[in-house]
């Protein structure tokens, strides 16, 4: 079984000379590509690589507070977008779940 959280972030792209400088500023995170397209797919894949690193850290909460995260209540079924001065990302984040005999527990 799996479960995936998704994160959607705000990213810059600038063109530098012939490469394409991606980054996500609310993480300090940056990549690189030849192309705006491949600049923005290396983004996802540095952001997703971070998310990993830190959960099996056990530093997950740690990054995201220390980065300006804060839970919020949803008010409405309207996704709240990035200014138009940001292009947004969509980060996948997969989780395996074992089944274990079909029982499944809360941890929390």
């Amino acid at each position: 079984m799996r479960a995936t959280f998704h994160f959607t972030l705000p990213a810059k792209v600038k063109k530098k000379k012939k490469w394409f400088v991606s980054s996500c500023p609310v993480l300090d995170i940056y990549s690189q590509g030849e192309t705006k397209e491949k600049a923005l797919e290396n983004l996802i894949e540095a952001v997703r690589l971070f998310f990993i690193s830190c959960y099996e850290r056990g530093t997950l909460d740690n990054a995201l507070k220390e980065s300006g995260f804060k839970a919020v209540e949803i008010k409405s079924s309207k996704a709240e977008h990035p200014s138009k001065k940001y292009e947004s990302i969509d980060v996948p984040i997969p989780f395996h779940i074992p089944n274990k005999s079909g029982q499944f527990t809360c941890h929390a």
